[in-house]
């Protein structure tokens, strides 16, 4: 698999496809899901991506359970020096029950409680990139990113992302960074794929944050960001009927994307989820696609997308269908 180097000149090098491990262990079970991180491993797979609060929400679940279960593979497989692990902190309910109302935040005292947390629950000594998950405007933003600096200069952790924050607060918080001496965030994770969403449909997933084009301008100007993309398949609703689109896309732009996408597809010889996966990684800024799955064969039908280019002619096709 093609790699690439995330956060900048001085980053860390990664596949060029991230596996968004969210689904591990709990939609899927134990068993196909340590085949499913095995096969992204065998195929040059390295980035994983994973939180301190998947999956809270489900019935019986703390949040423990994701960084668990990848604990235990990584145990279990002896493979922490062939991947890097990227997990988030600030979006973990306070409570059993709780919901993102009762996040724990981004203070100090809890950032540096939380990545112990992470790091007990993941068997390791260290992470390769933390997250901060979602915005916390009660604290400012010095105090964060002075906790984030402190975890990078003990080697708890490389690099410093920000998700599901609006971009003025990216800045904001860079800025501090920069001001503080302190390292600044140099990956940032947002919804984004090639339907182009409307903004004024709130998204039924909550803290979930789509990219917008100042965001996408900011990147595409910033030589240190890296932007990785979340929800880049929308949960199979490009292939399968029994998946709506989100009512975030119902707007007249969509259908032409779509016929768009399938005829490059056609073309290519590709699946439609392929043609996504290449149209975000040849995209400009170039976008690392965080793909979550739930069988192997979704994951191999991802990795061969790495390999596909789209002509100059079938790119600009897609981008300008509306």
């Amino acid at each position: 698999m093609q790699r690439r180097r995330i956060g900048g000149p001085d980053g860390i090098e990664v596949s060029a496809l991230c596996l968004g491990a969210l689904q591990l262990g709990t939609y899927t079970d134990e068993k196909t899901s340590f085949a499913v991180l095995d096969r992204f491993v065998e195929a040059g797979g390295s980035l994983i991506d994973t939180a301190n609060n998947y999956c809270f929400w489900e019935p019986g679940c703390t949040g423990d359970e994701n960084e668990t279960l990848i604990g235990r593979w990584l145990a279990s497989r002896g493979t922490r020096d062939q991947v890097q692990i990227a997990t988030k902190a600030g979006a973990r309910p306070t409570r059993p029950g709780g919901t993102l109302a009762d996040a724990e935040g981004l203070s100090a005292p809890v950032l540096r409680e939380a990545v112990q947390g992470s790091l007990r629950r993941l068997g390791t000594d260290h992470v390769d990139l933390y997250y901060a998950h979602i915005e916390d405007r009660s604290v400012p933003v010095e105090e964060t990113v002075g906790a984030l600096d402190e975890l990078v200069r003990n080697g708890t952790t490389r690099v410093l992302g920000v998700s599901n924050h609006a971009t003025w607060r990216i800045e904001q918080a860079r800025a501090a960074a920069r001001a503080g001496g302190h390292t600044p965030y140099t990956c940032v994770q947002q919804r984004y794929s090639y339907l182009q969403p409307r903004f004024d449909i709130p998204l039924p997933q909550a803290g979930h944050t789509h990219a917008t084009g100042e965001l996408l301008d900011y990147v595409a100007t910033e030589p240190d960001l890296t932007l990785l993309a979340y929800s880049t398949l929308l949960s199979g609703a490009y292939t399968r009927a029994d998946k709506e689109i989100p009512a975030a896309y119902d707007h007249p732009g969509t259908p032409p994307r779509l016929a768009a996408l399938r005829e490059i597809a056609a073309e290519c010889g590709a699946t439609v989820h392929q043609v996504v996966l290449a149209w975000l990684t040849g995209h400009t800024p170039s976008v690392l696609p965080v793909v979550g799955v739930s069988t192997v064969e979704q994951l191999d039908e991802a990795i061969e997308a790495m390999d596909l280019t789209l002509t100059e002619d079938q790119r600009t096709r897609l981008t300008t269908a509306a």
